[in-house]
């Protein structure tokens, strides 16, 4: 693959940045064409669709975040001089195709797009039927930014297939693809990983777990989950389910609290038989399976456990391995749970809605890995290249 040079990258993000304002209302016009067209019985896709002027702000400020990034594409991992006089370098380079299936939200189209060409990679953009009008405008406006430099429209192409296209695309691809990305839910994620034939890397479930440990701060647990479960149900960073230990000071008064607390802010909280012999008007939970389950809605479960090691067992068999949170004052506990629970992102203290590549300092964000190669956590641009070994000889043989 030809290497582009950071002086013309960034060219084509700059007049990226101003097709964007320039185009306002017809990316608006075209978004709402979309949401005409959308059943608005799902809140969470819904509020994951919608483009706004506040939106295509941040759609630009993420290129311009990106663009003032180092090229992250030949840089030196490491040198070595054998013995017999080769000279070895390990430098990052480009994956080479992308391909990124997601749903319902055309920042993606925006952010995926910018962080792949950036490390200097071809992308195939797979979004979701239900947001066609507005991201055809967004790859449309990409074709005219790279055009403006001399650049073919081939590094950002949009696919529109259906499902079984895409299956028969995955299983004999056209072209060469290096690594796909499904960015979405568990019938998503399967369905890649049963018909591509090249590297998969997961963007999986959210299903988010926070720790109430004995020895917490109860204000600012209150305070860390009405954050965590209110404040955008459509995040992948949403917290799911609560965990309480039962030896906590004033545990039933506390339980009593959260309770209501939820449900005053249209919470829908489940509890298992162990919370519901103190909240007997609540709803129990009938099949242990949901505790697996990741709502992206105004839902909730909540439990009791004895200890931190129930608790964390509980967590790694549940979760889907993206953010899990303790709140505690004990920092000796918070680490045993911090190294002990297997997620991408763990907390002590603080609300799981943190798990973003921009609140975390990695910039714009392609996905958030739950597998653990090639990266764990925000795929940002550093982490959007793989690497090369040259090696410098002369003569060498091996014998």
């Amino acid at each position: 693959m030809k290497i582009i040079s950071t002086e013309v990258k960034n060219k084509v993000l700059n007049s990226m940045m101003r097709l964007l304002d320039d185009n306002r209302s017809n990316i608006l016009d075209a978004n709402k064409k979309d949401l005409d067209l959308f059943k608005k019985d799902d809140q969470a896709m819904y509020d994951r669709l919608i483009v706004t002027n506040s939106k295509i702000d941040g759609m630009i400020g993420s290129i311009k975040e990106v663009m003032s990034q180092d090229d992250p594409v030949g840089k030196i991992i490491s040198t070595q001089n054998l013995e017999n006089g080769l000279d070895i370098t390990n430098k990052t380079a480009p994956f080479g195709t992308i391909m990124i299936i997601y749903e319902s939200r055309p920042d993606v189209t925006i952010e995926a797009a910018v962080l792949a060409f950036k490390a200097n990679n071809k992308i195939l953009l797979k979004g979701g039927k239900e947001a066609l009008y507005s991201n055809t405008i967004l790859v449309e406006l990409w074709h005219k930014a790279l055009e403006e430099n001399g650049l073919p429209k081939e590094y950002i192409q949009q696919l529109t297939k259906n499902r079984e296209e895409t299956q028969e695309f995955l299983r004999n691809p056209t072209e060469k693809l290096d690594l796909i990305v499904p960015r979405g839910g568990e019938r998503l994620i399967n369905f890649v990983k049963e018909h591509a034939k090249c590297a998969v890397l997961v963007s999986g479930r959210g299903n988010n777990f926070l720790f109430v440990d004995k020895e917490a701060d109860w204000e600012k647990s209150v305070k860390v989950i009405m954050n965590a479960k209110t404040e955008k149900i459509s995040a992948c960073n949403a917290l799911d389910k609560i965990l309480i230990n039962a030896n906590i000071e004033n545990y039933e008064k506390k339980l009593t609290d959260i309770y209501q607390l939820l449900s005053a802010k249209g919470v829908e909280t489940l509890v298992d038989a162990d919370v519901n012999s103190v909240l007997t008007n609540a709803q129990q939970i009938k099949d242990d399976a949901i505790w697996k389950e990741e709502f992206l809605a105004m839902k909730c479960c909540l439990g009791s456990v004895d200890s931190l090691d129930e608790a964390v067992e509980k967590i790694n068999d549940n979760s889907g391995g993206h953010s899990a949170t303790i709140m505690t004052s004990n920092k000796d506990t918070a680490m045993q749970f911090m190294e002990e629970v297997d997620c991408a992102a763990v907390y002590q203290n603080a609300s799981t809605r943190f798990t973003d590549g921009g609140q975390m300092g990695v910039g714009a964000e392609l996905a958030i890995s739950t597998d653990k190669l090639h990266h764990r956590g925000p795929l940002g641009l550093k982490q959007l290249v793989t690497n090369k070994y040259y090696i410098f000889g002369d003569g060498q043989i091996r014998e």
